[in-house]
């Protein structure tokens, strides 16, 4: 099922299809965040590792150091860029899907257009939201991932994203 953005009650997360509730101590959700702007990276490790069943293991500002990174801490979600140097996000995310094919990818760029909206589903995507929307949508994404669905930002219905993980 496709997730569009809505009204959303958080307080449920889910982790290989067992519920975590906010105020269940254990087990922690452990997240890899991957951006080249290191204001948007603390931006986002912030707002997840205020919730409680969230804990930041790693970061990165490159794909190379997300394919390292994923492979070495095996995180449960990865929230990861399009635009990197080196490695492009789309190709890192083929690239992890071989070494940490447990991880879930939300996508979390600027780029908006139809195309690379599904070679990012194609990629091994979980989620994509537009950055402009992560204050509003991002934990709604999380946990919309983390329950077992796909999740893409408003304004992007229509772009032919598969309904099926």
């Amino acid at each position: 099922m496709l997730h569009f953005v809505g009204v959303s009650e958080m307080g449920v997360l889910a982790r290989g299809g067992r519920s975590l509730k906010y105020d269940d101590l254990s087990p922690q959700v452990r997240v890899l965040v991957v951006d080249d702007h290191e204001s948007f990276r603390r931006f986002v490790s912030t707002t997840l590792g205020k919730q409680p069943n969230l804990h930041i293991i790693g970061e990165a500002q490159d794909g190379i150091d997300a394919i390292q990174q994923a492979e070495a801490l095996q995180p449960d979600l990865i929230l990861l860029d399009i635009g990197l140097p080196g490695l492009n996000g789309i190709e890192a995310a083929r690239r992890i899907g071989q070494t940490s094919s447990a991880s879930r990818i939300i996508f979390l760029t600027q780029e908006s257009s139809a195309d690379v909206v599904r070679e990012a589903f194609n990629s091994g995507a979980w989620g994509y939201v537009i950055k402009t929307q992560a204050g509003r949508e991002l934990l709604i994404a999380v946990e919309t991932v983390l329950q077992g669905e796909r999740f893409l930002s408003s304004g992007l219905d229509g772009h032919g994203v598969p309904n099926t993980p």
